[in-house]
C-alpha cells in the first residue's frame, strides 16, 4: 500500500512524463482532471478518484504511447493494489470503473465517440471497444458506475496545455481526509 507521502513522491518523480497522445503532462491531466470534480461540487472520494484515476501509468513503465504498439496498459487495476487499504471503495470503484465508463458513453452517447482523442480511440479497441445493450446495461447498474462516468468526462476535457490548476498539495489535503481510518 502507498502512503499519500508516496503518492505525491510518485507525482514528482514521473508526473512530468507527456500523457500518451496528449498535450499535458501526468500530473496537469491529474490536476486538471481533480480541479474539473472539485469545481463540479464532486465529494472529497470523488475528488481524489479524478486526482488518481491514471496513477497507474505512472506506476508502470511502458514507454511512450503504449497503444501505438497495441498494448492495453490496464492501468485501472494496476493502482488498486497500491491503494486499497488507504481508501475505500467509493475512491477505488471511480478508479477501477472509469475506463469501462468511455465503453459505456461511446454506447449510450452516439457523439461521444467522435470527441474522443487519437490515442483514446486506440485505447478503446484495447480494451475491449463500445458496450453492447447488455454491457451498458450491467455496468451503469454497478455501484460508483454514475461517478465514474461523471470521472469520465472530466478526464475527457483535462488535456489542455496551460490550464491553471490548484496545487497538488491541495488535492492531497482532500485525499487525506477520504483515507480509511480517518
Amino acid at each position: 500500500m502507498l502512503s499519500l507521502h508516496e503518492i505525491e513522491h510518485l507525482f514528482a518523480l514521473r508526473g512530468g512524463e507527456m500523457y500518451a497522445g496528449e498535450p499535458v503532462t501526468q500530473l496537469e491531466h491529474a490536476l486538471q482532471t481533480a480541479a474539473l470534480a472539485e469545481s463540479d461540487g464532486a465529494n472529497d472520494e470523488l475528488v481524489t478518484a479524478s486526482l488518481l484515476h491514471d496513477l497507474g501509468h505512472l506506476l508502470q513503465d511502458l514507454g511512450d504511447t503504449p497503444t501505438l504498439r497495441g498494448v492495453d496498459d490496464v492501468h485501472q487495476y494496476a493502482a488498486l493494489p497500491f491503494l486499497r487499504g488507504l481508501f475505500g471503495e467509493r475512491v477505488l470503484g471511480g478508479i477501477r470503473l472509469h475506463v469501462d465508463a468511455k465503453r459505456y458513453l461511446c454506447f449510450s452517447r452516439p457523439d461521444y465517440h467522435a470527441s474522443l482523442s487519437a490515442d483514446s480511440k486506440r485505447s478503446l479497441q484495447l480494451q475491449g471497444g463500445i458496450f453492447d445493450a447488455a454491457q451498458a446495461a450491467a455496468y451503469i447498474a454497478l455501484p460508483d458506475a454514475q461517478d465514474a462516468v461523471r470521472l469520465r468526462l472530466w478526464d475527457d476535457l483535462a488535456k489542455t496545455a496551460g490550464a491553471a490548476t490548484p496545487p497538488l498539495a491541495h488535492f492531497m489535503t482532500l485525499a487525506a481526509r477520504c483515507r480509511i481510518g480517518v
